[in-house]
């Protein structure tokens, strides 16, 4: 299975992971035939990307780090949660003792699956955008803090600030954070007041630490002195805080949004990598980095040899040094056999750019291995 633009899907192709709407409902499942139908429709649903089956990889099954079932509930419970800080009025939120288990549940089989790598883009359409990203960020931060050592109560600080990051932006007009365009200087400054606002909203909760609310209040913070909202630096802003404005802005890079497309994962694997001791503390970006693969299975790439290869997986901790199964020889030639290649033993060949799914699709065709 690999991830496909929209534009790039065709009727007749396989779903390869289930789509859900909103709500966690499947919409199609995996092994559904697309057709016009459906492709209009997920385009009407916000949606930009979805996972097909195209027998390319048959055999390659790419899990997320967490089962779909506590992702979809934790996104559910997000929902719930803003929710009912709009019902009251804007007064304070109830129900965040409601999400400990969800935490817990995600501590723990992130636990159990150490050697995983993010290999899986969320796919989201515009509606929850801000509760698939919340979740996302909440996963992302507990990875990091687990690869730092951090003990549980710790994980759990860091899980329930990151999952709560953005609970602020609930009192930003919905019109300024879906607007399609440039903000304005004026809209830009509401925008900056998020932080603020979620820290207010859970200023009296009993339910959230302090730590915690430190998260939401800092994680746009930055080490060189130049985030918000009080231009905080260096030791000056809370580790949690930085570990997760970290990742808020890696899954923000990556996913689409109605004023853009979302970066690839391995151009923003390089934003955050370049980053150190400049919007970042060094010592956080290497074992945030060490969890993402910047080339997630099915990426179609070039190597310096000049072949074309599709990645299959990567080894945790060695993000840039996948291994890829053969798919075009360099006199371009689709290749019959099933030839793979470890990056990370042969530091002689490196990729040199992603292909995408346009420039594949017209040097793609006929690849099958005799032995699948």
């Amino acid at each position: 299975m690999r991830r496909l633009s929209l534009e790039s899907v065709k009727p007749g192709m396989k779903v390869g992971r289930p789509i859900r709407n909103t709500n966690g409902q499947i919409l199609l499942n995996v092994g559904t035939i697309l057709s016009e139908k459906y492709i209009a429709r997920l385009k009407l649903l916000g949606l930009h990307s979805i996972y097909i089956d195209d027998g390319l990889i048959p055999d390659v099954q790419v899990d997320d780090v967490i089962p779909e079932e506590t992702r979809v509930k934790a996104i559910q419970q997000v929902k719930k949660l803003l929710q009912s800080h709009s019902d009251s009025m804007g007064g304070g939120i109830s129900g965040t003792d409601k999400i400990y288990p969800t935490i817990n549940d995600i501590i723990d089989q992130l636990l159990d699956n150490t050697k995983l790598m993010v290999e899986l883009i969320d796919i989201r359409t515009m509606d929850d955008y801000v509760f698939a990203h919340s979740v996302n960020v909440c996963v992302l931060a507990l990875m990091t803090g687990i690869t730092l050592g951090f003990e549980r109560p710790k994980l759990f600080h860091l899980g329930m600030g990151a999952l709560l990051h953005d609970i602020g932006k609930i009192q930003v007009p919905k019109s300024i954070l879906d607007k399609p365009g440039r903000l304005t200087e004026e809209e830009y400054a509401e925008v900056k007041k998020h932080p603020q606002y979620g820290l207010n909203i859970l200023s009296k909760n009993p339910h959230v630490s302090s730590l915690s609310r430190l998260v939401v209040y800092q994680h746009h913070e930055r080490y060189n002195g130049e985030g918000y909202p009080r231009q905080l630096k260096d030791s000056e802003i809370h580790q949690f805080a930085q570990i997760t404005g970290m990742v808020d802005m890696y899954d923000a890079l990556t996913a689409n949004r109605v004023y853009r497309r979302g970066f690839p994962p391995h151009e923003a694997y390089e934003m955050i990598a370049g980053s150190g001791n400049y919007l970042f503390n060094f010592e956080i970006i290497e074992p945030f980095l060490s969890n993402v693969a910047a080339y997630p299975a099915g990426s179609i790439v070039e190597l310096s040899t000049g072949e074309i290869a599709v990645v299959v997986s990567t080894k945790k901790g060695f993000s840039l040094y996948p291994k890829v199964r053969m798919l075009v020889d360099k006199e371009g030639n689709a290749v019959q056999e099933l030839v793979e290649l470890d990056l990370l033993g042969c530091r002689n060949v490196v990729i040199c750019r992603v292909i995408n799914d346009f420039d594949f699709s017209r040097v793609g065709q006929g690849i099958k291995y005799k032995s699948l």
